[in-house]
């Protein structure tokens, strides 16, 4: 039995463990990012305000939506502007979901074209970008590092400026990489050598994993990425063998089987 290595948050990790498990295959969970409440009672207000004034508000995780309707359950004003006001934009189902279960309707979200061959923020742009006009609030609803800076997607935020739209954006949350006992270490470097397939599905997932695990033999090593730039963050760490999948389930189990 092929095993399958998760290395999403554990908020993440289910709904693709229930799938690969359902097609047979042995999952093990890793993972590599914790997500933490980021945003304190002061600053709510202040992000409350911020969306208030924004005609569209781009969600860059399901998470974003998640901590953001947490932080902000005081002012549920910001519900209803997008409700009835802002656009709420995203990249994929997942976000979408995460919005709509807070609340937000479906014909208030923007999302890529279920049929992108990449869901991302280019996939979002051919979708929204009839939107934009000069002088018009875009606010980002991101997370923060582990120094407390804002992290996230920059293309979408510079095809904006250059739209002379106002950018401004919020942390919802805090993402820092996991700490890797030696034991974790140890047995990163097993499954490795076993043969599992590592899921990625964020560039510092990667980054977590091999800076604590530089002893990783790429050679043997075998991934499935969401999206060409991990690829290419893969291949420069020494990985050989990594496939991208497309968007869904049925792509993702299509790639694993690939590098099985």
């Amino acid at each position: 039995m092929q095993q399958v290595i998760i290395t999403r948050p554990h908020q993440d990790a289910q709904a693709w463990a229930g799938s690969l498990e359902d097609a047979g295959f042995k999952v093990s969970l890793f993972p590599l990012l914790e997500l933490s409440d980021f945003m304190t009672a002061t600053e709510a207000p202040k992000a409350c305000d911020l969306l208030l004034q924004s005609q569209a508000v781009m969600f860059v995780s399901a998470n974003a939506a998640r901590f953001l309707a947490k932080a902000l359950t005081l002012t549920p004003e910001w519900l209803t502007h997008l409700q009835h006001g802002a656009r709420a934009w995203c990249t994929g189902p997942g976000t979408a979901a995460a919005l709509m279960a807070c609340g937000v309707p479906e014909s208030q979200i923007d999302q890529p074209a279920h049929q992108a061959t990449q869901l991302d923020s280019e996939s979002l742009w051919q979708v929204v970008s009839n939107q934009v006009s000069p002088g018009m609030r875009v606010l980002f609803i991101r997370g923060a590092d582990e120094s407390g800076a804002i992290a996230g997607r920059d293309w979408l935020a510079q095809q904006l400026e250059n739209a002379q739209a106002q950018v401004q954006a919020v942390a919802a949350y805090r993402r820092v990489p996991t700490q890797l006992s030696p034991e974790l270490q140890m047995q990163a470097e097993a499954y490795v050598e076993q043969g599992a397939v590592w899921l990625f599905s964020s560039s510092a997932a990667i980054e977590s994993l091999m800076s604590q695990c530089p002893g990783i033999d790429g050679s043997k090593a075998k991934a499935v990425v969401t999206h060409p730039r991990m690829a290419q963050l893969a291949q420069k760490w020494g990985w050989q063998q990594v496939t991208i999948a497309a968007p869904g389930i049925p792509s993702m189990l299509a790639s694993i089987k690939s590098l099985a």
